[in-house]
């Protein structure tokens, strides 16, 4: 229950006034939510704390409102230096008038920030069908930057921190059975039940990550929302700044966060690429078992939050709307704590026959949520020489001592994964017969069902595909597809697919063999 400490009206009458900015700006635009007000007045966006305070939170005070608007300040500049200008009052002058930074009596404290457009807004952006490739790439980029540079927090986060967690949404989703169908209250009862089994069987591993520092200071509300583009370049803002449990957690709960509302707004190809980003920049293996866990925190956090919203509005659709949106991130939460199954897919063939597109395609369906860890051969060799994904290599890069580095490598990598209890997809030509073997072993030593897919198409349209290829972290040209055409590939044991026909398509058969169409 929020108590309200003081009336801040005259303030925010005066903030909405345009008279009261520099330049006298056409409007002044107001946004309430329940913590904050901003003014957006020209160039400038100006931030008021609410005089409220919650059980989570206090802004009750003057002097409380002051540091929590300098420690946003200094949070957000981490990630968001240009877009922070800093602090300042609204100040009562001598003669009784508010000014903006005066030199009278602090009566507020705003925080004070560059203005950008709404629709750069990345829920927005994702509204719009615009969440790309590129944005999804450099956005994990931007995560994995932010997480390695924050600070270690072991005094927060492990067993305890997700304990709280489960506890307070177990006690309001509780509280609001009363207005839920039979149905949902039974889906709540599923995700309460199946988020405590979660944190018993995961207890000793959110321990030693807490002790091992992957329990940081980090964004704590990480949704599309409080991510803007910004000359193209995802930007996080608005990280939590009022109440440490919340901001102090594992570097993964922090990511679910984004990956849930991909999920939730049916954009699962997307979590899936931000998902395998991300684990190649990190390298955080050890985090997947508790990737399903965080993710039905995150959207049993969500529903929670949509029906105390749901209980305080006056309008009957807002509030249906508000119910209906609960019921879907309760019913996305028992999805993504249902364990998925466990397997390993390799998919091989020439230079040009889309294995890197169908095991995008393939991934998201794959496991429990986001889906696959990608392993792909192109992109493990930039990692081996320590090069950039789209940088072109030499011959130099592609000596035969190279190559089997990178097969090694690759094979590696999938046995960490499965290690973890996680599928995997590895992406290579495996024109050579042993690492086709070698591959298939991988699978059979950790117990877990192997498929080998073999992509075909007419040479001709494999060398119009790699013309039209760019930005890729592939080097295969005509030459390279032509030295392959003349190669002894040995037997080819796996499931060959007409690869020539639409990416879909290709997807839909790979499935059917798969047992999953």
């Amino acid at each position: 229950m929020d108590v309200l400490t003081e009336d801040q009206a005259e303030v925010a009458t005066w903030l909405a006034d345009a008279s009261s900015h520099a330049g006298r700006p056409a409007t002044v635009e107001r946004i309430d939510t329940h913590s904050a007000s901003v003014f957006l007045a020209g160039a400038l966006a100006y931030k008021m704390k609410r005089a409220v305070r919650y059980s989570f939170l206090d802004f009750s005070t003057l002097d409380l409102r002051r540091q929590a608007c300098k420690a946003e300040v200094r949070l957000n500049r981490r990630t968001a230096p240009g877009l922070y200008r800093g602090v300042t009052p609204v100040t009562r002058e001598p003669s009784g008038q508010l000014a903006l930074g005066g030199e009278g009596t602090p009566v507020e404290w705003l925080v004070v920030m560059d203005r950008f457009p709404q629709d750069c807004l990345l829920d927005r952006v994702a509204q719009a069908g615009r969440v790309t490739p590129a944005v999804v790439s450099a956005l994990a980029d931007a995560i994995a930057s932010f997480h390695a540079g924050a600070t270690p927090t072991p005094h927060r986060g492990g067993v305890r921190g997700m304990s709280e967690v489960i506890t307070d949404n177990a006690r309001a989703l509780a509280d609001a059975t009363g207005r839920l169908s039979a149905a949902t209250v039974s889906t709540v009862s599923t995700v309460t039940e199946a988020c405590a089994q979660a944190l018993a069987a995961h207890g000793c591993r959110l321990e030693a990550r807490r002790a091992g520092g992957f329990v940081r200071q980090c964004h704590g509300d990480l949704h599309l929302r409080n991510i803007v583009l910004l000359d193209d370049a995802p930007t996080l803002f608005d990280a939590i700044e009022f109440n440490e449990d919340f901001a102090c957690i594992d570097v993964w709960y922090d990511t679910a966060f984004l990956l849930m509302d991909l999920l939730a707004r049916s954009l699962p190809a997307e979590a899936n690429a931000l998902f395998n980003q991300y684990l190649l920049r990190t390298s955080d293996v050890g985090g997947l078992p508790l990737v399903p866990f965080f993710l039905g925190c995150r959207a049993a956090v969500r529903a929670k939050t949509s029906l105390a919203s749901a209980s305080l509005q006056t309008d009957d659709g807002r509030r249906r709307d508000l119910m209906t949106r609960a019921r879907d991130y309760l019913e996305l939460a028992a999805q993504v704590l249902a364990p998925g199954p466990c397997r390993v897919i390799a998919i091989g063939g020439l230079s040009g026959t889309g294995k890197s597109t169908l095991a995008a395609l393939l991934a998201p369906r794959l496991g429990s949520a986001p889906g696959a860890v990608v392993v792909r051969s192109d992109v493990q060799r930039k990692v081996l020489l320590q090069r950039p994904l789209v940088e072109r290599l030499g011959p130099d890069g592609y000596t035969a001592a190279v190559t089997g580095e990178v097969y090694r490598s690759a094979l590696v990598r999938a046995a960490d994964v499965l290690n973890e209890g996680w599928p995997v997809i590895v992406d290579a030509t495996f024109l050579d017969a042993r690492w086709r073997h070698a591959i298939a072993d991988v699978a059979r030593h950790a117990g877990v069902p192997f498929t080998g897919l073999w992509l075909e198409a007419p040479p001709e349209h494999l060398v119009d595909r790699l013309r039209r290829r760019v930005g890729d972290a592939s080097d295969a040209t005509e030459a390279v597809l032509f030295r392959q055409l003349v190669r002894e590939s040995g037997g080819i044991a796996w499931t060959r697919l007409d690869a020539d026909g639409d990416p879909e398509s290709v997807a839909r058969a790979a499935l059917q063999v798969l047992s999953l169409g």
